[in-house]
């Protein structure tokens, strides 16, 4: 798998760079954001491992300009702990978020995890009855009553994850977990940002209806009765 790794200083790069290709990994490393841009115009990438303070175009910019083709997972690097920086970096759709200095070897297991979350669940179709949702996991897809949901990667992580289990309630802990990975510290508003977004888009097929249901202190659960 290719992995595209933007970073200012060429110390730091060099070690990255080194720990992904003894994984196995074809790492193409860029000094700029431009730079970056470019090697993203003449090759696909699996993952882009992204500093924030690049001296040219700043991480989180990059990052958008990237997914403006396609949805590439992003893992970034920052020396910044502050934790707004970790939450804008996370809603804006990033995959993890690692605080220099860190362990290559910890970075590398991170890209693992996140091209495995990214890899699509079993090739079958399941459903949840019929009337109201059906599942496609092959083909990311969810419909429901009928229409195909054009949904974010969160989004439909997070329905994905609710229609596992329909009627369960599962903390934002869980749902953290089964959407994001270990690539959240702290995570409440994220995710209720997101069930805020999905909720929308459910209610612009079925206005009058609302099978998201929040338990205060809890979590949220999935209707999926007729």
């Amino acid at each position: 798998m290719r992995i595209l790794l933007v970073e200012d200083e060429p110390a730091i790069a060099q070690v990255v760079t080194h720990a992904l290709r003894a994984e196995g990994f074809e790492a193409v490393h860029c000094l700029t954001g431009g730079d970056a841009l470019a090697a993203a115009c003449g090759q696909d990438f699996d993952l882009a491992v992204l500093d924030v303070g690049l001296p040219d175009i700043g991480g989180f910019a990059l990052c958008r300009q990237l997914r403006r083709e396609r949805d590439l997972p992003v893992i970034f690097l920052t020396a910044q702990d502050a934790e707004a920086d970790r939450i804008l970096g996370l809603e804006i759709g990033a995959d993890d978020y690692v605080t220099k200095p860190f362990s290559p070897r910890e970075l590398v297991a991170r890209v693992r995890v996140v091209l495995r979350r990214m890899q699509p669940p079993q090739p079958v179709m399941t459903r949840q009855n019929d009337a109201v949702f059906a599942h496609d996991a092959e083909g990311h897809r969810i419909r429901y009553r009928g229409r195909v949901l054009d949904l974010t990667r969160y989004e439909y992580g997070l329905l994905a994850a609710l229609l596992q289990r329909p009627g369960a309630v599962l903390s934002r802990a869980q749902l953290m977990d089964r959407v994001w990975g270990d690539a959240l510290e702290s995570g409440d508003r994220t995710v209720d940002t997101h069930i805020k977004t999905l909720r929308a888009k459910l209610r612009d097929v079925a206005p009058d209806e609302d099978p998201i249901r929040t338990h205060r202190g809890l979590g949220y659960s999935l209707e999926v009765g007729a």
